[in-house]
Parts: structure tokens; C-alpha cells; sequence
């Protein structure tokens, strides 16, 4: 059946966009026991973020504030994986219909449905309380501009970051019933609603919406996508940079949807709770445990060449954990596990499975060396390099004319048929104290790893991964004591360096 009030809280688990792997096995679906569930109606779970308050919204009770028509906040803690007795939400149920929407990360700002204006008729809208010293403050409504709803159905949901808020009700452009729309808050100000689009949206209704905290996957309930039932839970991941831009819809399979009625779809840790009236009149909130796949783990085995310049290498894959069905792209185009007719080199794989799992390998094929009397050996001088800082300096750019020419020249090597080249980093600190490290041991150690930090990105992206190997040698702080004469250069700065040697 369909609620009177619409609403859902804020993510609790890290899901991605890659559902597949959440979802790969999923215990049987177990109804909460009645410290939960009643002869009432449950509905719209939501944890706080310490993980043991289960907040949901109760209907059809008679000791509900309003009437038994009325929608009141409840709450019931989990100890030792079993709820305690309900009780209600004094400090914010009132006579009007309650819900929870969601949690700031820390826990002490609560949103919630309606405008908690004081009026007798329902004012439609979204606010917050902040608890302090013990309790919640009263509710503040919260201004979105252009949010005018006019339909019985409604609802939204927070992002726990609090700067996206999903709406769901009947507003300008809806293709049929209610719809989803986007808020965003920019400089502290929240935008008018912006329609999700035709992917998400249909000529059906579309409620309950739960964003993954990385923002790339929405889980909505609907009846215009087809399903099993009166509603479905759906989810679909987003394609593109705007909130319009998603993935056709993908039904949840079971136990998550029924041939009743499935929404409120949420998760704490590794449960996944939601509401149904599968095979009743009201709703009861349903949890089941989400499993992850084992771990993707494999090795790559290459096989040499037997000659110089033969190409009759081999590379095999062996694959010891995963959720099977496993794939194989390698960096030569083959698909197939074990490849042959190899030349020495180094070969990746991507191996995906099941479960949509990813992981990189690299084989590296060798061999015999050339020949000697055919080899053309080749000397090439090792570079050096040095450069004195300022006191406190610890960093410096790559277009530094001095270090420029250093970089050019190793380049020059390799393309002159240097085969590898490990450039050794040494920096230095002198004993005046430095006013923005702990020490200068530490300032003498940040010089160095500044430099290795940029000389790897810049050996990268000039295409010399492999090639180019960079590592620290000595920090050390050296030179004359200090004594309370930091400007005199000609006496600190000689030991204020960083050195570059290859080999």
C-alpha cells in the first residue's frame, strides 16, 4: 500500500556504483521482531549514525500523539543484534504526521518531514532540530526556494554531507505521479528543485529516493518500471557530471522486492533494512544481511623465451578467490587465460569477475641476453645536480632552469638508448632552527621527498615509467652551530641543499 507521507534518511554504508559487488549474496529476508513491528503500520527506517538507534515512523496507532491516522517517530536501540522495546520520539512528535529523513555525520542534526510551522492543517517541508544539552531543539524549517507541493505524496532525502537533498513529489514537469527532483546547497544556499530526468522518472511514481554517500548510485521505489509488485525497489548509476544523467533503471531482485508493496530501502553496516506489506495489510520493516564476494586474488605466471629474439614466451593466469565467471583482457588484445607466442616484454591483464571485481596484473617475459658479439655496449656519464634553499624553503618548481637542463639530460639518455637510470636524492637542513617544521632532520627529509614526489610524476607522464627510478639517500642536518645569526647566509646556506646523482 501507499503512505500518507513520503521520506527516507541519509546513507549509512559506503556504497558504490558498483552494486554488483554489495550485492553478491543476500540472506533470506527476516521481518523485525515486534519491538518493532506491531499491529501497526512500519515504515521509513533509518540508524543513526552511531549504528544503534533504529529510528522508523509508526502508523496506525493508536497511541500516536495525533490520532491512529497519524505518523509518529519511533525509536528501538539494537544491543547484541537484538532490538529493544519502542518507544516514542517525545522531544519532536507532535500532532501532525513525523518522520525522520536523516543525520548529519556526527549525529547531533536530525532532519524531518513537514515545516513543524504550529499550524493545524500539515505544512509541507523539510526541517531540522540540533540536539543540545540532552535534547532536541525545536525544528527549524529549511528554505528551498520554488518548493511548492500541492500533491498528498511527498518526501525527500538528505545526503549525510547535507548538501544534496532529493525530493520526491508531483511538481512542475512530472511525467506522471511524483517524481524525483534535486536540491543542491551552494555557498551556504539551497537551489530550486531541478527534475532527475526521464531515466529515473516515469509515467508511474517514483518515492523514497537513498543516494550512495559517493553520490554515483540512487535507490528509488517505483510502480512505472515494471517489477513484481505495487512498487519495486530500484537502483540506476550516474552517467554524466549533472543530476539528469542516469542509467536506466535496475530492479532489486529478492528478497528486497515482493509482489506487495517495496520501498524505504536503506543500509547500516552490512544490513539492509526496508518496509513491505508482502502478504499483509500494513507494512513491517524487513532487514537482510548483504554479503561481499571473497576477495579477487591472483597470480601471473610468465614462461621465457628460449633464444634471444625468439617469441615463444607464455603468460598463465591463475585465479585462487573470487565470485567466478571470471574474464581476461591482456595488454595484446588476447581474452583468453593462458596466452602464447610471446616476445620478451612486460604483458598486463585485467581480470574481472562475477561480481564486478577488478584487478591488474603484469607479466613480465625474459629470456637469454644478445649475444656478446653482437652487443654494442654504450657508456654514458652519470649526471649530478645541486640546489641551495632559503631557511625554511622546502620545495621548488620543475621549471627551475638548472633542474630543467638535469631532467632534459637524463631524458637525452634514455633516448640514446640508456636502458634504466636511478636518480638519488640527498637533501640537507642546517642548524638553524626552522619555524615551520618540528625539526630540521624532518625539513631536510620534506626537501627530499618533494623532489622524488615530482621527479616520478614527471618521469610518468614523459612515458618513462620503468625507466626512471627514484629513491632517497641521505637527510641530514649539517653545518655550523647556530648562534642567533640567521641572516648570515654565506655561513647557513651551503648547507641548505638538495642533490640529484644518477646511476
Amino acid at each position: 500500500m501507499r503512505f500518507l507521507i513520503f521520506g527516507l534518511s541519509a546513507a549509512l554504508l559506503l556504497i558504490s556504483g558498483s552494486v554488483n559487488a554489495q550485492f553478491w549474496k543476500i540472506t533470506e529476508a527476516q521481518k523485525l521482531d515486534a519491538n518493532v513491528n506491531s499491529d501497526s503500520e512500519e515504515s521509513i527506517p533509518v540508524f543513526h549514525p552511531d549504528s544503534v538507534r533504529l529510528f522508523f515512523v509508526r502508523t496506525f496507532n493508536k497511541a500516536n500523539k495525533g490520532d491512529q491516522y497519524d505518523q509518529d517517530i519511533w525509536f528501538s536501540e539494537k544491543m547484541n543484534g537484538a532490538f529493544s522495546e519502542s518507544k516514542q520520539l517525545n522531544d519532536l512528535d507532535n500532532k501532525l504526521n513525523n518522520a525522520v529523513l536523516g543525520f548529519n555525520s556526527k549525529g547531533d542534526r536530525i532532519y524531518l518531514l513537514d515545516a513543524y510551522g504550529g499550524k493545524t492543517d500539515l505544512v509541507k517541508g523539510i526541517s531540522y532540530s540540533d540536539f543540545v544539552n540532552g535534547k532536541w531543539s525545536t525544528p527549524v524549517e529549511l528554505q528551498i526556494p520554488g518548493l511548492a507541493i500541492e500533491g498528498q505524496f511527498y518526501g525527500f532525502h538528505v545526503n549525510r554531507t547535507e548538501d544534496v537533498i532529493i525530493i520526491s513529489f508531483n511538481g512542475p514537469g512530472s511525467l506522471g505521479e511524483e517524481d524525483l527532483y534535486v536540491s543542491t546547497k551552494e555557498n551556504g544556499n539551497w537551489s530550486a528543485p531541478q527534475h532527475m530526468g526521464n531515466k529515473v522518472n516515469s509515467a508511474g511514481f517514483e518515492i523514497s529516493p537513498f543516494l550512495s554517500t559517493t553520490g554515483d548510485t540512487l535507490f528509488f521505489s517505483s510502480d512505472g518500471h515494471g517489477g513484481m509488485g505495487s512498487a519495486d525497489i530500484f537502483y540506476s548509476v550516474k552517467t554524466g557530471s549533472g543530476w539528469n544523467n542516469w542509467s536506466a533503471p535496475v530492479g532489486l531482485k529478492e528478497p528486497f522486492n515482493s509482489e506487495g508493496f517495496d520501498a524505504y530501502f536503506t543500509i547500516n553496516n552490512n544490513q539492509a533494512f526496508w518496509s513491505s506489506d508482502r502478504g499483509q495489510e500494513n507494512s513491517d520493516i524487513y532487514a537482510a544481511r548483504v554479503m561481499a564476494p571473497p576477495a579477487l586474488v591472483a597470480e601471473c605466471q610468465p614462461t621465457d623465451i628460449t633464444k634471444y629474439g625468439n617469441c615463444d614466451g607464455a603468460a598463465d593466469v591463475s585465479v585462487t578467490s573470487g565470485a567466478g565467471d571470471y574474464s581476461f583482457v591482456w595488454s595484446n588484445g588476447s581474452h583468453e587465460q593462458s596466452v602464447n607466442g610471446l616476445c620478451a616484454g612486460d604483458y598486463t591483464v585485467v581480470i574481472r569477475d562475477g561480481a564486478n571485481q577488478e584487478l591488474e596484473l603484469t607479466c613480465v617475459v625474459t629470456g637469454p641476453p644478445q649475444p656478446l658479439d653482437t652487443v654494442i655496449v654504450k657508456q654514458f656519464d652519470n649526471q649530478e645536480w645541486i640546489h641551495y634553499f632559503n631557511y625554511n624553503k622546502n620545495k621548488l618548481k620543475l621549471s627551475n632552469s638548472s633542474l630543467k637542463k638535469f631532467l632534459k639530460d637524463v631524458e637525452a639518455q634514455l633516448q640514446d638508448g640508456r636502458d634504466k637510470i636511478t636518480i638519488i636524492v640527498d637533501a640537507s637542513a642546517s642548524k638553524v632552527p626552522t619555524k615551520s617544521f618540528d625539526s630540521n632532520e624532518e625539513l631536510a627529509k620534506t626537501r627530499a621527498e618533494n623532489l622524488k614526489y615530482d621527479l616520478i610524476s614527471y618521469f610518468e607522464k614523459e612515458g618513462y615509467k620503468g625507466k626512471v627510478t627514484v629513491v632517497i639517500g641521505v637527510t641530514k642536518v649539517d653545518g655550523p652551530e647556530f648562534e642567533n645569526d640567521s641572516r648570515n647566509k654565506m655561513k647557513y646556506e651551503p648547507y641548505q641543499f638538495v642533490t640529484l646523482k644518477t646511476e
